[in-house]
């Protein structure tokens, strides 16, 4: 019976993650006018990617000339901002072999006026130059045409208190330079009190935002309110703006930012085949990953349009939405009070166990091995997915090795995804050691070391899942140690993140929490776990919080998976530590689960390996 509650809140998850992230439907052009609608968006994308439009092409001229006739349509008065091209974008031009001499960033300046205009103004931005292999639709025609698209909605919907300047920026390819000759010399510059920004790194995808300006906790809470009445919902979380942060990424917006201005960053980063890629053409790009970025920035730039004041900065905001319909927030410092609840709730359930079931503090250890055993591993093999499925182990180095990962970045995700749910579930069948697995993960390593170079986290990582694994082992009392050892290591880690990084670590806060709770009312239903009764406060668990532990994996793999694909085994971790009392009570039953996770694991690395045959 529990080898089906668990199959069943695992396939349960699985839906709820695949549902929330699947991009909306887009819009029809019957769609009211106060409303953002793709396929009137789809006008201009077709217009803008009919082919490469770098800087200094005669596309470049033709797109240039069609935005001012359509800004100028839309009432928008555009005028042309020239600035100079910096020296690293001079050399990347002449890298491309061509000639730099006599090229400027071109921006597109145009004002929708409010009723105020001593207001601060909200600035709406997106690039419209492309790379010279790729039309562009998605990076960036699709975020041009979705601001195009919103101020002929904010239109419809009638006057708006503050200015709207609408910023199409040149030369965003090349190093932010349109960006950089607005806020450097503009005189509309300090006129704006807010931005939004549009982007792509890839054709498809729900629409993420990934960036903030400084302080962002007013940011959010206006995003959150916004994007309730956007098509698919909101879609952001504060571990994509800790993680943006460090990253030597930079878009538009980035200059914006940096000047202390709020504001939100879009994009998606499905379909990553796409990005700066021939195949970005308007035919395959996701008009719902079109629909989704565009409503999400009409909703809040008419928000702010109309809003008495514009955010401030304060603090950063700890936040995430959940399967797209609300946003959840709070203060850096509650992840410390939640901490706390989790360890009274463990606490509590612990008590109820040892007094009912013997539960030994060996036991707990055991369960803590475990679940560092499960993200050990996971380094093991997903790196051995990776290199599998090639061409390379370390960082890209050149832009067509880059580009064939990107290619392949689905099925690695899906052989990985396979593999460390073949470790996640025999940790939840107890069998997560032994020798056999000891030398399997040997080889792994060999095989990454060999095919990647030597990386002295993966050799530490294999070095340590080895000990855990041949570490001696006891025959359970009780399967409560082996839970709430799981729940105690997600807490220690989640207090030491809290400490160095608030803001990420409510990935490890709330599931730890979620499970703690659960622990409590397993306890309250009986304190020694018998039959299935007991386990479904982990059922639920499992289905609901596991769901959303497994979108925001997806999100997190298209992110940083290429590079590290090992990451998804803290997702792991995290199920596991809600599904754990659900492995079969029986032998036979832990014999079945552990062949399932040897086919899944197997599984896995086929299809790491058959990545290789999309060129």
């Amino acid at each position: 019976m529990r080898l089906i509650l668990l199959f069943a809140a695992l396939a349960v998850a699985l839906g709820l993650a695949v549902a929330s992230s699947r991009t909306p439907a887009p819009r029809s052009a019957a769609t009211p006018a106060q409303a953002f609608s793709a396929e009137r968006a789809m006008i201009d994308v077709r217009a803008i990617a009919q082919a490469p439009h770098p800087v200094g092409s005669a596309d470049h001229a033709r797109v240039q000339a069609y935005l001012v006739r359509r800004m100028t349509a839309l009432g928008l008065d555009p005028q042309i901002q020239t600035g100079p091209l910096s020296p690293r974008a001079v050399r990347r031009i002449e890298r491309e072999g061509r000639s730099a001499r006599g090229l400027e960033a071109a921006n597109i300046v145009g004002v929708l006026p409010g009723r105020d205009p001593a207001l601060p103004a909200v600035l709406t931005m997106a690039h419209y130059d492309s790379v010279p292999g790729s039309a562009g639709a998605a990076d960036d025609a699709a975020g041009v045409a979705a601001i195009l698209e919103a101020v002929r909605a904010i239109k419809a919907r009638g006057g708006t208190n503050r200015d709207l300047i609408v910023l199409l920026t040149d030369a965003e390819e090349l190093n932010l330079d349109g960006a950089r000759a607005f806020f450097g010399a503009h005189p509309w510059r300090d006129r704006v009190g807010a931005v939004v920004n549009l982007e792509a790194r890839g054709g498809g995808g729900r629409a993420m935002m990934f960036e903030t300006g400084p302080g962002n906790a007013q940011t959010i809470a206006a995003y959150a309110r916004a994007t309730r009445d956007a098509t698919g919902g909101p879609s952001s979380n504060a571990l994509a703006v800790f993680v943006y942060r460090l990253m030597p990424n930079g878009t538009d917006f980035t200059v914006a930012a940096d000047r202390g201005l709020a504001g939100i960053n879009l994009a998606f980063i499905g379909r990553p085949d796409q990005y700066h890629s021939p195949a970005s053409t308007p035919q395959a790009l996701d008009q719902g990953s079109l629909q989704h970025i565009g409503s999400q920035a009409l909703e809040t730039a008419d928000a702010w349009l109309r809003a008495p004041t514009l955010p401030q900065a304060t603090q950063d905001a700890v936040y995430a939405d959940v399967f797209g319909q609300f946003v959840v927030s709070h203060p850096p410092p509650i992840g410390w009070v939640l901490l706390a609840a989790a360890g009274l709730a463990a606490a509590w359930a612990a008590w109820r166990a040892r007094r009912a079931s013997g539960l030994s503090a060996w036991s707990a250890a055991r369960g803590a091995a475990d679940g560092l055993w499960l993200m050990a591993a996971a380094v093991v093999v997903g790196q051995a997915v990776r290199v599998l499925a090639g061409p390379m182990g370390g960082p890209a180095s050149a832009p067509e090795t880059y580009h064939t990962l990107l290619r392949r970045l689905p099925a690695l995700e899906a052989g990985a995804a396979l593999a460390l749910a073949g470790l996640a579930l025999l940790v939840i069948a107890g069998r997560g050691g032994g020798r056999m697995l000891a030398g399997g993960l040997v080889a792994a390593a060999v095989l990454a070391t060999a095919l990647g170079g030597v990386d002295p986290v993966l050799l530490g990582a294999a070095a340590l899942a080895v000990v855990l694994g041949l570490w001696p082992r006891r025959a359970p009392a009780t399967p409560w140690g082996g839970w709430l050892g799981l729940i105690v290591l997600v807490l220690i880690l989640g207090a030491g993140v809290q400490a160095l990084a608030p803001l990420a670590a409510f990935l490890l806060i709330w599931p730890g929490l979620i499970a703690a709770l659960a622990a409590a009312c397993a306890a309250l239903i009986s304190d020694r776990l018998p039959g299935w009764t007991a386990p479904l406060p982990a059922a639920a668990a499992t289905a609901g919080a596991g769901g959303w532990l497994l979108a925001q994996g997806h999100g997190v793999f298209l992110a940083v998976g290429m590079d590290l694909p090992g990451v998804l085994g803290v997702i792991a971790l995290l199920v596991v530590v809600m599904a754990r009392p659900l492995a079969p009570a029986s032998a036979a039953g832990a014999r079945t689960l552990g062949l399932i996770a040897g086919g899944l694991l197997l599984g896995g690395l086929a299809v790491g390996l058959g990545a290789r045959l999309i060129a």
